[in-house]
């Protein structure tokens, strides 16, 4: 999903950015000792990304908007669980399984000493990934079939990128397309709430939004990739063509969600015109890369609020 970055190696660096990065060397210690504890803590939240935590947690909101016929299915409690569950453990199952398995990749991403941890080995972040998956099989039993397939995709996915055999991320193009398991939440979330199976010009336009958001964010990762011998799309094309590659996989998603309602293929138009803005005004792809968070909530807050349109008229609160 996701270096959803590479989304599966994106990190933050906010609240959480004064736990040490090698925090992993002391979380085996004793489990009462208040301190240790603190510092597993810290460090989980850490591998957690919260600054993306809305990549999987946002599309849950986006998809309820749309598939919801009243207010009332807007605030079921199964709407909640499955937004509990992308906000947190779900991004503690989807960044431990990539932190895991590029164990040795990582000693060569500068990322990893200071916005992101490094993963030292220790024995807590199997076994939250494990936790995890277990409690993400319960969304199982909360959901429709219509849902099951969207939830399905996401965990093999989700595993696939980083874990041998499949181990997505390191085949050129096909560590784009797998980053769609970033979108399969928020279908999940809309199958939930209407019974039904999302428009698929819907989920072609939003799978290649988050292709394109996959590449972008693994081009910081050129350099480091290529001194790991790690192939992906980035690396293949270099940082200017991945950038062409970038700006046609969200025209296209702009184009595919125009057929659903131009309107939001309109709004989708934003994405390829920040990779205009980057190319024109010489900014930093490692610097632009941490835009996107804010600009992803600002597009999916709009999206929603045009959703809830349909079921509150404007008209109806304003006064």
């Amino acid at each position: 999903m996701p270096t959803a970055t590479d989304p599966t190696d994106s990190g933050d660096a906010d609240a959480t950015d004064s736990a040490d990065p090698d925090a992993s060397d002391s979380l085996d210690g004793d489990p009462t000792d208040r301190a240790g504890a603190a510092a597993s803590a810290r460090y989980l939240l850490k591998l957690s990304r919260p600054r993306f935590w809305l990549y999987l947690a946002g599309p849950i909101v986006v998809g309820v908007a749309f598939g919801a016929a009243n207010v009332a299915e807007l605030f079921a409690l199964e709407n909640v669980l499955l937004f509990g569950y992308f906000l947190l453990p779900a991004n503690l199952f989807l960044y431990g399984v990539n932190d895991v398995f590029d164990r040795d990749v990582d000693e060569e991403n500068p990322k990893k000493g200071g916005r992101e941890v490094r993963y030292g080995g220790d024995r807590l972040v199997p076994a939250v990934v494990v936790a995890s998956l277990a409690l993400g099989a319960g969304t199982f039993a909360i959901m429709p079939p219509a849902a099951w397939p969207y939830l399905a995709g996401f965990f093999l996915l989700g595993a696939g990128y980083s874990a041998p055999p499949l181990r997505f991320k390191t085949t050129p193009l096909l560590d784009s397309l797998s980053n769609g398991l970033y979108v399969l939440p928020g279908a999940a979330a809309y199958a939930l709430v209407a019974g039904t199976a999302p428009p698929l010009a819907a989920l072609a336009g939003a799978w290649l939004w988050a292709m394109g958001m996959h590449t972008f964010s693994a081009i910081p990762d050129i350099e480091p990739d290529r001194a790991a011998g790690i192939r992906t799309t980035a690396t293949a094309l270099g940082e200017s063509r991945t950038l062409v590659y970038c700006a046609a996989c969200w025209l296209a998603a702009a184009g595919a969600f125009a057929a659903v309602d131009p309107r939001i293929g309109a709004v989708l138009l934003a994405y390829p015109a920040l990779v205009a803005v980057v190319r024109l005004a010489g900014v930093a792809v490692d610097r632009a890369y941490w835009w996107f968070p804010a600009i992803n909530t600002a597009v999916g807050a709009v999206l929603t609020m045009g959703a809830l349109t349909r079921i509150v008229p404007p008209e109806a609160v304003l006064p």
